[in-house]
């Protein structure tokens, strides 16, 4: 039987920095910037990385909520 943690994480949805990248508009370079800086969170999956869903949501949300 998997646990509850195992259950959560597999309806993560990963984002490649490309998809991340086209989904906030901005370059791929900003995105591995903003993961490097610790102001997006990812996951290293061999050389590359993968950005859960929910933490492009979070950033999106703080940054819009900053301008406001």
């Amino acid at each position: 039987m998997a646990s509850p943690q195992a259950d959560r994480l597999s309806e993560v949805k990963f984002l490649t920095v490309a998809e991340v990248a086209t989904l906030m508009r901005v370059s791929k370079m900003t995105v591995y910037r903003l993961v490097h800086s610790g102001d997006l969170t990812a996951v290293r999956v061999g050389r590359s990385f993968r950005v859960p869903e929910h933490a492009v949501n979070e950033y999106l949300r703080g940054a819009f909520q900053e301008s406001a």
